[in-house]
């Protein structure tokens, strides 16, 4: 089993900021209980207002894609579509 990092970070339109954490917080609740998450946590950037970080593991690449075609994320990103852009690392652990 392969746990996979995911370092995804959200920054908000000014104007739509408060709509898109508000999207964001709920998409953690319903995040949570995907089969394979073992983390799903996100912060908020305290030096960029609109600026989100979400700090994901997952149990395998399949669960990584499942999550990616579940309902939660594609309600997530219809309200970040135009509202936020999404920039997403995958992370190998080294040491």
């Amino acid at each position: 089993m392969v746990i996979k990092f995911i370092v995804a970070v959200i920054t908000a339109e000014p104007a739509h900021s408060d709509a898109v954490e508000h999207a964001l917080q709920a998409a953690v609740t319903a995040v949570r209980t995907e089969p394979g998450c073992i983390q799903y946590d996100l912060h908020r950037d305290q030096s960029k207002p609109g600026r989100f970080v979400m700090i994901e593991q997952w149990s395998d690449e399949q669960a990584l894609k499942t999550h990616g075609e579940a309902e939660a994320f594609r309600k997530l990103s219809s309200v970040l579509d135009g509202r936020a852009s999404l920039e997403i690392t995958d992370l190998a652990k080294i040491a």
